[in-house]
């Protein structure tokens, strides 16, 4: 039996930050990152709008990029003493993703952190709050999933965390909370979302509920990536409904060895930690040349090539002309196609390839994955996305 789960609600278009106001209840907690939000005037407006909804409001700020499992306790915790029926994260995939943890440890302190590595392991939520989410960014599609990704610092692992019960109840896709981003940060998240859409899309839990989801997504992302880059605001728009559409696919359709790899390099090496979205689209061009050597896969990512306007005479050409295209987005975007270009010393990453490879291969997203993959095999992989040679 297979089952497809959204939010309740999700409201989308201009303005629709302004749905806060029509939430019922006593107290609400805003959980924020570092003071984008507040910079910019969403978070006054947010709590404004939770005011109007004759709400007393608590603020939880500083979530950092990568959350980690000590700022999750210190939220539980504020959420703990403040006793809130409504928590509002507002901002990137970092502070919706640290709130969903943050609401488990409130509603279940009896909880462990390690309990929750299984997949589909959490407690049952929704006895003591309800969650909305509203993206800042147009990527981690984290507003609509059942999933959360904190960061373990002294062993450098992220760790993809999954269960039905932490889709949040209420999803507000504003373009306006997210018409602020960078550049480089707008090309990052859409490199995300891509590698969210194409993982869904090949992956062994695809369905016909997520595939239209997910080849719609791929479409308005080569579409309207490059221009959102630019900082057109129509572009910007689309990408945010882009993003969440990619999130609603691999949310039911799991995510491949992509996003392994990206979860176990991040915070892996010295010298900071890589860009999530950065790193998918490193490891993107070089995980479908292993996975198209399957047959069916290679037929799937080449109908992913034809749905995006990409000319081929068979699959094995598709597939060429799709990491063709997703190399000059990295190109346009200046992400660069080895780890050794981004700046990875040999030696450590000799010294940690084994252990990275291992760790990869246990990863939560690598089950999904429509091609097996042994640690062996994974340290070859690594060692070809290094040198940026052929897998």
């Amino acid at each position: 039996m297979a089952r497809f789960t959204l939010p309740r609600d999700i409201y989308f278009g201009n303005g629709t930050l302004a749905k806060l106001k029509e939430l019922k209840g006593k107290k609400a907690i805003v959980v924020v990152g570092g003071g984008s939000m507040k910079k910019v005037g969403i978070l006054d407006k947010a709590i404004n709008y939770l005011k109007e909804a004759s709400m007393e409001v608590d603020i939880f700020d500083n979530v950092e990029p990568d959350p980690s499992v000590e700022t999750v306790m210190r939220g539980a915790e504020a959420m703990r003493s403040f006793e809130p029926d409504w928590i509002v994260a507002i901002g990137g995939g970092s502070p919706i993703d640290a709130a969903k943890v943050m609401w488990t440890f409130y509603e279940a302190p009896e909880t462990s952190f390690e309990s929750l590595l299984s997949p589909f392991n959490f407690p049952e939520l929704r006895t003591k709050a309800r969650f909305a989410a509203v993206p800042s960014t147009s990527g981690t599609g984290s507003e609509v999933t059942a999933f959360s990704v904190i960061t373990d610092y002294k062993k450098g692992i992220k760790y993809p965390l999954a269960d039905y019960n932490i889709t949040p109840d209420v999803a507000i896709v504003d373009p306006e909370v997210a018409v602020s981003m960078p550049p480089l940060l707008a090309a990052h998240t859409g490199m995300d979302a891509l590698t969210h859409a194409i993982e869904a899309y090949v992956s062994r839990l695809n369905s016909v509920f997520t595939d239209p989801l997910a080849i719609k997504a791929i479409q308005m992302v080569f579409e309207y990536l490059p221009a959102s880059y630019e900082g057109d605001k129509f572009a910007r728009e689309q990408m945010h409904y882009a993003q969440c559409l990619a999130g609603m696919a691999f949310s039911n359709a799991l995510l491949g060895i992509t996003h392994s790899l990206a979860h176990k390099t991040g915070t892996a090496f010295e010298g900071g930690h890589i860009p999530h979205g950065c790193a998918n689209a490193i490891y993107l061009p070089y995980v479908i040349k292993y996975n198209a050597k399957d047959a069916a896969t290679s037929k799937r990512y080449g109908d992913i090539a034809k749905a995006s306007g990409i000319l081929g005479n068979d699959d094995a050409s598709l597939v060429c002309g799709l990491i063709d295209k997703i190399g000059e987005c990295n190109v346009k975007f200046g992400i660069p196609e080895s780890l050794s270009k981004w700046g990875v010393k040999e030696d450590e990453f000799l010294a940690k390839l084994p252990d990275i490879a291992k760790n990869a291969v246990g990863d939560a997203c690598t089950g999904a994955n429509p091609r097996n993959i042994t640690p062996a095999e994974m340290e070859k992989l690594l060692t070809a996305i290094y040198h940026g040679t052929d897998v």
